[in-house]
């Protein structure tokens, strides 16, 4: 793809996977994108390649933006599709990082340069993250889906299954090139809460994190993710209880939830729950 514009040559990773996000219609209460971001910056990743918007966005759906300089020089930031490399010594892989936002044009064209770069890069596997807005709770842990590209992988990475039908975004487009070219994928989906859709939900950042943790191996330093979280949970909790009809709106959903989950088995964490969790505790032991 000619509009991918490389900042250096093509670097050597070792066993790479590749793990996007959208700005947009993919990424409900900016979730997907947070947990990308916290990524990037724990692991100190650097810049290796940008698209040109000019091709695949209607500026005057996705406008850019003007920021100021020391008052007075002006800044237009356009829309941002950026590919970054984070080495991670301490593990066996590497990571491709893809800080995206939705096109408006071409998305087929847009999507096959994201796999051809992936090719190009040696990544073994390719990682969407996404956020949908549903009818779920704060309190509860939120609830993550996943798709692949094989049920097999589905089955190996202990994904639950989604059973959405309907329109895509261009986290489906991208999958589907990937298995036109005949590269494994995997998709992670974050439910937040419909009646607090229009604010951020570091909560939900958090969880797909800690999920992706789990799929590449490389522990991610998350203790701003977890304060904001804490901050988020305790001022909606403070709002829904402000308001009578919302919070019987809550706690119908929590019930509901709660029943669907099991009862009883519902209070009992996976394995890889507790495996992330004790990896988290090992990390802020220190090195």
């Amino acid at each position: 793809m000619d509009s991918l514009i490389w900042e250096s040559d093509v670097p050597q990773l070792r066993s790479p996977m590749l793990v996007c996000s959208f700005r947009g219609w993919n990424d409900a209460a900016g979730a997907a994108s947070r947990a990308l971001a916290a990524v990037a910056e724990s692991l100190d990743a650097e810049l290796l390649a940008q698209i040109d918007p000019e091709e695949f966005f209607d500026f005057q759906t996705t406008r850019p933006t003007i920021t100021l300089k020391e008052g007075q020089a002006r800044h237009i930031d356009w829309p941002q599709n950026n590919l970054f490399a984070a080495r991670v010594p301490a593990a066996d892989r590497d990571l491709v990082l893809f800080d995206g936002t939705e096109p408006s044009l071409r998305w087929r064209t847009f999507s096959e340069g994201i796999a051809t770069a992936a090719d190009a890069l040696g990544a073994e596997m390719v990682i969407t993250m996404g956020a949908l807005v549903a009818e779920v709770s704060h309190t509860l842990p939120v609830p993550i889906t996943g798709l692949a590209s094989s049920e097999e992988l589905v089955e190996e990475l202990d994904l639950e299954r989604s059973n959405y039908e309907g329109p895509t975004g261009i986290v489906g487009v991208v999958h589907d090139c990937c298995r036109q070219l005949g590269m494994t994928s995997a998709s992670l989906w974050a439910a937040v809460p419909h009646y607090v859709a229009a604010v951020p939900n570091p909560k939900a950042a958090l969880a797909l994190l800690r999920r992706l943790e789990g799929l590449t191996g490389i522990a991610v330093d998350a203790s701003e993710l977890e304060e904001e979280t804490a901050s988020y949970e305790e001022q909606i909790g403070r709002a829904v209880a402000a308001n009578p009809e919302i919070k019987e709106l809550v706690e119908r959903i929590e019930a509901e939830q709660v029943e669907q989950l099991g009862g009883e088995g519902a209070d009992l964490p996976s394995a890889d729950t507790i495996a992330r969790d004790f990896q988290h505790f090992l990390r802020q032991q220190g090195k």
